[in-house]
């Protein structure tokens, strides 16, 4: 569905796991289509941040670290659906038993600096929305907490890069090819170099 609305690069984030992200990266390399892996974590206040790493090894350090941490809290697949993880051949290889969208432990504090430690790039994600949103569950942007880019679809008037995604949750609602970034490459490597730039730009 990504190639198909003109987008040549994605970022699959999960709910507080990158666990889906080898598949999607595997599959994106034979179709042409560059694979950030990423995950989208919630903290202690409940507030969701965008992690965007290069490479799936250090994403997968984040996880690790998080899972000692996460709340534990059974799933109830007939509420919230079932959390599969699939192989790039979208076969079932396992599934997560422990509901994905709770506190990971982690708060809005340490969050920037902690993603940083693994090599990632922490966005705030949806930052002019109510629910989840930095701002709408703090009140206010606070330039102390150590991010450098935002995530938003509507100007927040925070003076800091910012990102604009679908942040589709359904095949339909992947957005068409309207936003873009520039970068020496059209990879892994290329793109999150660019993302960095940015950030360091407008420190």
């Amino acid at each position: 569905m990504a190639l198909i609305k003109g987008l040549n690069v994605i970022a699959l984030s999960d709910h507080n796991t990158g666990k889906n992200c080898p598949a999607a990266m595997a599959v994106g390399r034979k179709n042409g289509l560059v694979v950030l892996p990423a995950m989208e974590l919630t903290t202690a206040e409940d507030i969701h941040i965008l992690c965007l790493f290069e490479k799936y090894e250090c994403l997968e350090m984040l996880e690790t670290y998080i899972q000692k941490m996460r709340l534990r809290v059974k799933n109830k697949p007939e509420i919230f659906g079932r959390q599969l993880i699939l192989d790039e051949k979208d076969e079932i290889i396992g599934e997560e038993e422990n509901l994905l969208i709770v506190s990971s432990g982690v708060s809005v504090e340490e969050v920037a600096a902690l993603v940083a430690g693994f090599g990632g790039i922490a966005v705030p994600a949806h930052i002019d929305k109510q629910a989840n949103g930095l701002v709408g569950v703090l009140g206010a942007f606070d330039c102390n907490l150590g991010f450098r880019m935002i995530e938003s679809t509507l100007d927040s008037g925070v003076n800091l890069p910012r990102l604009t995604n679908s942040d589709a949750h359904y095949l339909w609602d992947i957005a068409e090819a309207e936003h873009f970034i520039e970068a020496d490459s059209c990879s892994a490597h290329g793109v999150f170099a660019a993302l960095k730039r940015m950030c360091e730009e407008g420190k």
